[in-house]
């Protein structure tokens, strides 16, 4: 590793202080404001939000379906996980799998709502089909579906990616040494994945608690903490200092789950080598298990489905004529077509400002002698712990009455800190896999260390940099709960527009924006993922 030069001080001093003024400044404001009262600093705004039954009641509700949607969604991402790993299924439907979860990813949360009411309400396409409504789609029902759709391609992708490092060769070892089917599946598959089983449960958890598209679509009388906070602070008469209580108060589920995960991954199983054995043939496992698997992919689909029909009919579910009426009639609309600009203009912006931070912040970590490196660490702990909800309140408080607020600038910057964990932790982990001596070696030829890091360094990376830009772009298309106290007439994004088309019962302008954001991040991915494969050849 090189000795500390200018330039590793260069980047390091700016990078701590963005997060110092974007991170640590809007929280210390959030915390000070809510204990900020017309009689000056007491605990009194704490106990008017504490003695508010509704409030309470709302927290409640938000733990109860957080929990029982992250038991769920634990359950069927560890059965799609296992349906590819642990199974011989036919290789084409394992592919479908793996590609069909992630489908969600791509669209905004506010759409599921809207998906669920037109697939279920009175006149929704699988009421139709059975000929009555199967339940009551407003409140706790359409949340759980809404939540679970939402959590389970996150919670997929975590089990998935423990099952590559897991040593399937003790699954034949168990059953030659006589264990029961049910003992050779607790010690061979359960046991070795308990870390990542809790951690999965805890993300779901944290995502559905924190979650604001699905509740203000479906959340009906069911009232859950995020519609609240929403309530108190875009309510007719905002009240900021009980808002910023209301976030303090989520930041304590959040915070006590961060150190749940911690130390659940000290139960994760570390191989020293592992072989990827293909399993014996059983028919009856294998059916069970890629029955189930194309039963959540159908369920999630026919969601879906309605968003890709309705917009192409003259008027859904009573006039089921063909018509492209609702799309010219869309894109005649300057509006909306500025709004969409706005989008991927954020997003493109987000997605190179962020992976440069986010790179830089993994560079400076893992590749350099600097003093106080480990702070990135913290940063990012601190970045997955927030909610967007918080974050973009602690902004709209501390840039309220400053040329910065409603301004691009200002939504970029949150969506950077608001994703800035996933991103850095895949550059820091692939940065870590690299040879140490390679900026030793640069500097010996003549290389200056910056040069060494743009000819060396990053060329080794372009595959995960690649990635980092796909996951900031999706995220910023989709996410509403980070901007929606930020976004102002002149910058309405397409997620905060559809949550504005929702007042007019507006929905094949809905389905028609929620098509573009998902069409537009589908091109996104299948490009970026084209060029990382471009990469692995080279």
């Amino acid at each position: 590793m090189p000795d500390v030069k200018p330039a590793m001080r260069v980047i390091y001093i700016p990078i701590l202080l963005l997060f110092a003024a974007f991170l640590f400044l809007p929280l210390g404001m959030l915390f000070v404001r809510s204990f900020e009262t017309a009689d000056g600093v007491n605990l009194s705004n704490y106990l008017t939000v504490l003695s508010n039954a509704e409030l309470m009641k709302s927290f409640g509700n938000s733990v109860k379906i957080s929990v029982l949607t992250a038991v769920i969604t634990t359950v069927l991402a560890f059965f799609l996980a296992y349906s590819i790993h642990c199974t011989r299924l036919y290789r084409p439907l394992k592919s479908v799998i793996k590609t069909g979860i992630l489908i969600p990813m791509l669209l905004p949360t506010i759409t599921f709502g809207f998906a669920i009411i037109y697939s279920f309400g009175n006149q929704g396409i699988i009421t139709k089909i059975f000929g009555r409504n199967l339940f009551d789609i407003y409140g706790f029902n359409g949340l759980l579906i809404g939540y679970v759709i939402y959590t389970l391609p996150s919670a997929f992708l975590l089990i998935n990616n423990s099952f590559k490092y897991m040593d399937k060769k003790f699954i034949i070892v168990s059953k030659l040494m006589g264990d029961g089917t049910i003992r050779s599946f607790l010690n061979t598959i359960i046991r070795p994945l308990s870390g990542t089983l809790g951690g999965a449960f805890v993300l779901s958890f944290i995502l559905s608690f924190t979650d604001f598209g699905i509740p203000a679509s479906v959340g009906g009388t069911y009232s859950v903490v995020a519609t609240q906070l929403y309530q108190v602070m875009l309510g007719s008469i905002p009240d900021f200092n009980n808002g910023a209580v209301i976030a303090i108060l989520m930041l304590i589920p959040v915070v006590f789950s961060v150190f749940l995960l911690n130390y659940l991954e000290k139960l994760n199983f570390h191989y020293d080598k592992f072989s990827d054995i293909e399993l014996t043939q059983h028919k009856g496992r294998d059916i069970c298990f890629g029955s189930i698997s194309l039963l959540v992919l159908i369920g999630m689909f026919s969601v879906f489905a309605v968003m890709f029909i309705a917009p192409f009919l003259t008027s859904f579910p009573y006039d089921l004529s063909f018509t492209l009426k609702h799309f010219i009639d869309t894109f005649q609309s300057s509006d909306l077509t500025a709004v969409y600009k706005n989008s991927i203009f954020v997003a493109l912006m987000t997605a190179v400002l962020g992976t440069f931070i986010a790179f830089s912040s993994a560079v400076l970590n893992v590749r350099t002698p600097l003093k106080g490196k480990s702070s990135m660490d913290v940063i990012s702990m601190l970045t997955n712990t927030v909610p967007g909800m918080v974050l973009g309140l602690s902004y709209l408080l501390l840039f309220n009455g400053s040329s910065w607020k409603g301004t691009f600038a200002i939504i970029i910057l949150c969506n950077m800190v608001h994703f800035f964990t996933t991103p850095y932790l895949m550059a820091k982990n692939s940065l870590s896999k690299m040879n140490p001596d390679w900026e030793t070696t640069g500097n010996l030829l003549g290389d200056s260390w910056i040069r060494t890091i743009y000819r060396v360094i990053l060329p080794n990376s372009a595959s995960t940099v690649i990635e980092m830009f796909s996951y900031y772009f999706i995220n910023s298309m989709v996410t509403i709960s980070g901007i929606i106290f930020l976004v102002t007439a002149q910058t309405t994004l397409v997620a905060s527009k559809i949550k504005e088309l929702q007042h007019f019962a507006k929905f094949n302008e809905i389905f028609i924006l929620s098509l573009l954001i998902f069409f537009t991040n589908l091109i996104v991915k299948l490009l970026c993922d084209h060029y990382q494969k471009r990469q692995f050849k080279h």
